[in-house]
């Protein structure tokens, strides 16, 4: 019987079987294509205020693409004093993050090193291309692979975009004080696919708008997330239980 070879019939020592292959090219392609953003995130870290090594600090230790858009999102329109919704805002957007650990710590399992490893890898590319997989075996090596790729990607891209950043000088003269706005719409629009997902954005939009005049910067982010409790208790959109 031809055909692949499948995970259990296993491969000659040192060498991998077709599916462990596979999955080990969809954590490069997705590691690689997620990388490529970082060059943004340090221009528009820069452009919000911080210096280069601040950028690329905060790529280091944060490393959560969207809270780190929104940080320096609301910086740039709110300077130093907009700091600490800036921080909520980041910190409530990371809460994810800790919602993906859960469901990924019985697939990688191992000692306190690898958890410690595993909890600072855990974005939502390494989790997507994880659980995509059929067996245990090929979700931890998709999320090893992604979650590798990904952060040394990242933190070189940063590094780079960051020193571009510095060289332009004024962020205004090319726009892009407005752009980190632009590119945290650009993250969120592809998971706007369904009813309630619509029913979040389009109602903290809303509130968004109306308290921005009255409110200092940062502060709109974070009354507009009570949008998305106020769904999720409510279900709205959601499928009705039985």
């Amino acid at each position: 019987m031809t055909g692949r070879r499948s995970v259990a019939e296993g491969a000659p020592p040192g060498r991998r079987t077709s599916d462990e292959r596979a999955v080990i090219r969809a954590g490069l392609a997705v590691g690689l294509a997620t990388a490529v953003y970082g060059l943004s995130f340090g221009a528009l870290s820069v452009a919000s205020g911080l210096d280069v090594w601040q950028s690329c600090f905060l790529s280091l230790v944060m490393f959560t693409g969207g809270s780190q858009y929104a940080l320096v999102g609301i910086l740039a329109s709110g300077g130093l004093a907009a700091g600490p919704s800036a921080v909520a805002s980041a910190a409530l957007l990371g809460t994810r993050n800790a919602i993906y650990g859960m469901r990924m710590a019985p697939v990688l399992g191992g000692g306190w090193w690898r958890r410690l490893a595993a909890a600072w890898g855990t974005i939502d590319e390494s989790t997507a291309v994880a659980l995509a997989q059929p067996t245990g075996h090929l979700k931890r090596i998709g999320f090893w692979v992604t979650a590798a790729v990904v952060f040394v990607g990242w933190n070189l891209t940063t590094l780079g975009g960051a020193l571009i950043g510095d060289a332009l000088g004024d962020p205004r003269a090319y726009g892009l004080d407005a752009a980190a706005a632009a590119a945290f719409l650009g993250l969120l629009w592809p998971r706007l696919k369904g009813l309630q997902a619509g029913a979040v954005a389009a109602g903290a939009a809303v509130v968004a708008a109306v308290a921005t005049p009255i409110l200092m910067p940062g502060l709109p982010v974070l009354v507009a997330a009570t949008v998305a409790v106020l769904v999720g208790v409510f279900n709205v959109g959601g499928e009705k239980s039985r």
